[in-house]
C-alpha cells in the first residue's frame, strides 16, 4: 500500500482570530515538530488527517508530509484536538520521524477468539488494558497486538508478560499489568416478597336487644353531653 500524503502550507498569521478565519476557509492549523529544526506552523486539510486517524493503523500511521508542495518529511500524528460540540478536527500536531531510529508508540490490544469461559460458562470478557507501549523501528509498528483468549476460563487472565515475544518490537509496559480477564456471569437477584399478614377478624360489639314494648337504649353521642334534667328539689324551688 502506498504511503499516504498530507499537503501542508506554511502559515504566518497566528492567534485565535487567525485560526478562526483559517477554519472558515476549510483548513485547520497544525504544527510539525522534529529533531532537525524548530517547529513549523502549518495549515492542512482536515479530511487528510481524518483519513489517517481512521485508517487501520490509526495515529501510528507513517505518512509523507509535503510543505508548500516541495519539502518532504516522514511524519506521524503526535496529537489532535476536536471541537467539543461538533466533534470536528480543529488542530493537529505532527512529529517528523527518521525511518532508521527506534521510537516508542502506543499499540491497541485486540482479543482473538471466543473464550471457553464465555462460551461454556456464560462469563464476560473484560479487556482491562486496551493499549500498551512498545519500542520499534517505524516500519515495524504493528497495527495491533493480537491476544488469543480461546482457552481462558472463568477468573483466568492474561498479563503483559504472558504475551509471546516478537522480534520486531520490545514491550515497555509493566509485565504484571493485566490485559484481559474472564469474569463470572452476573446473577440477577429476584426480590423476595414478604408473606402477607393474615387479616384480623372484625369484632362486632353486642348491645342489649330491646324487648317488645320497651324503647331501645339511646345511642351514645359524641362531643358535649346533653343537659341533665333538673332534680325534684330544683323543680320545687321553681314553683
Amino acid at each position: 500500500m502506498a504511503q499516504m500524503i498530507v499537503e501542508g502550507e506554511r502559515r504566518e498569521a497566528a492567534g485565535k482570530n487567525a485560526n478562526r478565519r483559517l477554519r472558515r476557509s476549510g483548513r485547520i492549523p497544525a504544527v510539525m515538530y522534529g529533531p532537525r529544526q524548530a517547529s513549523i506552523p502549518l495549515s492542512v486539510d482536515p479530511k487528510a488527517v481524518h483519513d489517517i486517524l481512521y485508517s487501520e493503523s490509526g495515529h501510528n500511521t507513517i505518512f509523507t508530509l509535503k510543505v508548500d508542495g516541495a519539502e518532504q518529511a516522514n511524519a506521524m500524528v503526535k496529537g489532535y484536538q476536536l471541537d467539543p460540540v461538533s466533534g470536528h478536527l480543529i488542530h493537529t500536531d505532527f512529529l517528523e520521524i527518521a525511518l532508521d531510529r527506534i521510537l516508542q508508540v502506543t499499540v491497541n490490544i485486540e482479543a482473538v477468539g471466543l473464550a471457553d469461559g464465555v462460551k461454556l460458562s456464560g462469563g464476560i470478557m473484560d479487556i482491562v488494558t486496551r493499549a500498551i507501549d512498545v519500542e520499534c523501528l517505524p516500519a515495524d509498528i504493528p497495527d495491533s497486538i493480537k491476544v488469543d483468549v480461546t482457552r481462558l476460563q472463568i477468573n483466568d487472565y492474561i498479563r503483559v508478560k504472558d504475551l509471546p515475544p516478537d522480534p520486531k518490537f520490545r514491550v515497555m509496559t509493566d509485565p504484571e499489568v493485566v490485559l484481559i480477564t474472564i469474569v463470572p456471569p452476573i446473577k440477577e437477584e429476584v426480590p423476595v416478597e414478604a408473606p402477607a399478614e393474615p387479616a384480623e377478624p372484625e369484632v362486632i360489639k353486642k348491645g342489649k336487644v330491646a324487648e317488645e314494648g320497651e324503647e331501645a337504649p339511646a345511642a351514645e353521642t359524641k362531643g358535649k353531653s346533653a343537659k341533665p334534667e333538673p332534680k325534684e328539689k330544683d323543680k320545687e324551688k321553681e314553683k
